[in-house]
């Protein structure tokens, strides 16, 4: 059984929109792993958990760089399968493994800094066609 899990993504995302910079800190560390509140200790963030189930935890977090929506997953394959369809929403993602960050581009990339991971963009909803 699949479990449609874009209308809350895509409800976070569209809070989350913005188009923003900021500067990667250089050095990306190894890729972090552990369950969502481990990683959100990592960026000293406290969760504010939105979805709790068995194949996905998702919450808000917010640091000094902004607001972003953490993700973790039971398995890689959900994560890929999660991220692949949330990007039609937009945004910047950086992706570890069973996980993943949502949020403006500034905020995911200073995010890089402590988590590692691999930095992805959506699709631009900022272009006008004419």
């Amino acid at each position: 059984m699949r479990v449609t899990r874009l209308v809350p993504v895509g409800a976070v995302l569209l809070a989350l929109a913005g188009c923003g910079s900021g500067g990667d800190t250089g050095r990306v560390p190894p890729t972090a792993t552990g369950s969502l509140e481990e990683l959100a200790a990592e960026v000293k963030c406290e969760p504010d958990v939105q979805t709790d189930a068995d194949e996905i935890r998702q919450a808000i977090c917010r640091t000094e760089q902004g607001r972003f929506v953490l993700a973790t997953f039971a398995t890689d394959r959900g994560r890929r399968e999660w991220t692949d369809e949330a990007k039609d929403y937009g945004g910047h993602y950086l992706v570890g493994r069973k996980w993943v960050a949502v949020g403006d581009e500034g905020v995911v990339r200073a995010l890089r800094g402590t988590l590692g991971g691999e930095l992805e963009a959506g699709a631009d909803h900022h272009a006008h066609g004419g």
